[in-house]
């Protein structure tokens, strides 16, 4: 008997929904594998613990999923040695359940600790050691660790050994590299990822590999293809890089009355051709200030060109003479200081603090906001920023939108699309990132904001990439693509968002997550796929389901 195609996708509903009952049950057995090895109990948290809410919100950086309605995870275990993350893939696997992993949980769409399927945390807060070589030039870094925490380590052995890693220090390295991780040196020494010599990883039959044994293939997919995706990486060993004693970074705040327009239109030009060691990137946001003593408000657009030089101001100022003399940059707008210390201005610390802020896993503050990213291959011109400057006086950019132009050019250039899964490279001018905040609770504000973001980035489709309309994965966004059965993506859905992140590479990624974990153990809802998992997928767990006793379910 031919059963039709809606009536498969109904029973594959129903059966898929008890294969999410069946999950949910499956944490005892999961907690009681757990307890059979060697884990440590403490480490092992459910909602009936005290500490249990605590331990799950310490880490989420974005309020929109810190919600009564925001699913909870069955079990959240932070596991303090590599056998005991070991064991908790193995019994993950053993017992169906779900994971995600989280490191210090920056991920914009919270898919690092949030799932709609039953699901358990794999939480590396623990896993933080780091370990600097200064004559080899290199460290190993546990996955758990935040990018403050590497700088600081760093400079405790070197004065003139960096990592082109970001400016957030509370972010974690095991995202962080797992995407790319752009930095403030991106210009002079590429990526994150791309100083990446070596790697730990859980594999999903549980297998410790290192490069030599996971093999190029998927050593290549796990420097750029996105977190949780191949495997649980570990740690990384980075190559760190040489920086010079003195860096001078300056800040130059510009409104429109101060020609703010010209001068962003004329940065496009000039800043992806700067020498490598200079990079200046722009922060535009929305300047309210109020007239003394009349109470009337004044509104304009502010562009914040913030700089980092590697070197001192004498040469900084004869190569912005020559090639951007507009801006009108000073001598004293120039600071002199260490590479360290540009990690603390960057940061937004007192660059004469203690440097121990940096292992702060604790951001200044913690918001609502939600993300977008695009890449820019023709200058925009003036006509096009003024229409962006009329979407930052809506009511909805209010002191809480910023638009971040981060400049390609040097180094950025060389490097081959496909040397690894990041390819956005030569032909950009520049990314940018497009952020909305706000501080008010309720889905109403939410939508209200993220409603304006849509619409800007919108308004933005003739300026910005096109075929595809590129995104960097490091800032998620579930706008731009979306699965259709909970937890599963096909290769049909991925590509939609895939050729995005991906570009060309995006087919080599599904083909190495086919070979290395083709039930799909790995995932969320913006993984790579295997081509082996999807429907097929589901089916097996229903199956499972079945086995277990949920039959009732399905009839």
């Amino acid at each position: 008997m031919k059963i039709s195609w809606f009536s498969f996708i109904f029973v594959l509903v129903v059966l898929s929904s008890a294969s999410w009952s069946a999950l949910a049950d499956n944490h005892e057995e999961f907690i009681q594998c757990l307890s059979h090895s060697n884990q440590t109990s403490s480490n092992i948290y459910t909602p009936n613990n005290s500490s249990f809410p605590s331990i799950l919100q310490f880490s989420i950086q974005n309020l929109r999923f810190n919600t009564t309605e925001t699913p909870k995870p069955l079990v959240i275990v932070t596991p303090v040695s590599e056998s005991e993350v070991q064991r908790v893939i193995l019994c993950a696997k053993k017992t169906g359940m779900h994971v995600r992993v989280r490191g210090a949980g920056h991920d914009y769409e919270g898919l690092s600790y949030v799932s709609e399927v039953p699901f358990v945390i794999v939480d590396l807060i623990n896993l933080t050691t780091i370990n600097v070589d200064v004559n080899d030039k290199s460290a190993w870094v546990e996955a758990g660790s935040t990018i403050g925490e590497l700088y600081y380590r760093i400079a405790e052995k070197s004065k003139t050994l960096g990592f082109p890693a970001g400016v957030c220090p509370t972010v974690g390295v095991g995202g962080h590299f797992s995407g790319g991780g752009y930095g403030v040196m991106l210009r002079k020494y590429g990526l994150a990822a791309d100083n990446i010599v070596d790697a730990r990883l859980i594999d999903a039959n549980g297998r410790i590999l290192d490069r030599a044994s996971m093999g190029e293939d998927l050593f290549w997919a796990i420097r750029g293809g996105g977190g949780n995706t191949f495997g649980l990486v570990l740690a990384w060993k980075i190559k760190l890089v040489d920086v010079p004693e003195i860096v001078t970074v300056f800040t130059l705040d510009k409104t429109l009355e101060q020609n703010a327009t010209k001068l962003v239109h004329k940065w496009q030009y000039v800043a992806p051709r700067f020498h490598e060691d200079l990079f200046i990137r722009i922060l535009v946001s929305r300047l309210n200030s109020s007239n003394q003593g009349d109470g009337n408000n004044q509104q304009t657009i502010v562009a914040s060109f913030n700089s980092i030089f590697l070197g001192g101001i004498d040469r900084l100022l004869p190569i912005m003479q020559e090639n951007f003399p507009e801006l009108g940059l000073r001598r004293e707008d120039c600071i002199e200081m260490s590479w360290i210390e540009s990690i603390m201005y960057f940061a937004g610390f007192p660059t004469d603090g203690p440097l121990d802020v940096l292992l702060s896993r604790v951001q200044l503050s913690t918001p609502y906001f939600k993300a977008k990213s695009d890449y820019v291959y023709q200058p925009i011109p003036e006509g096009g920023l003024e229409g962006i400057w009329r979407f930052f006086f809506e009511d909805e950019a209010q002191s809480s939108q910023v638009m971040i132009l981060n400049p390609y050019g040097g180094r950025m250039d060389e490097i081959s699309a496909s040397a690894i899964p990041f390819p956005h490279r030569a032909g950009n001018l520049y990314k940018i990132q497009h952020l909305v905040y706000w501080d008010e609770e309720g889905e109403e504000v939410a939508e209200r904001h993220i409603s304006w973001i849509r619409r800007l980035y919108s308004y933005m489709a003739p300026f910005v990439s096109k075929l595809p309309r590129a995104a960097y994965i490091n800032y998620r966004d579930l706008d731009i693509g979306v699965n259709n059965i909970k937890g599963y993506t096909s290769y049909v859905q991925a590509k939609v968002w895939g050729i995005k992140y991906f570009k060309n590479n995006f087919d080599r990624l599904v083909h190495v997550k086919t070979k290395v974990d083709p039930s799909n153990f790995f995932r969320n809802e913006q993984s790579i796929p295997s081509l082996l998992s999807g429907r097929t997928k589901v089916i097996n767990e229903v199956h499972h389901s079945i086995k277990n006793n949920m039959m009732h379910a399905i009839i």
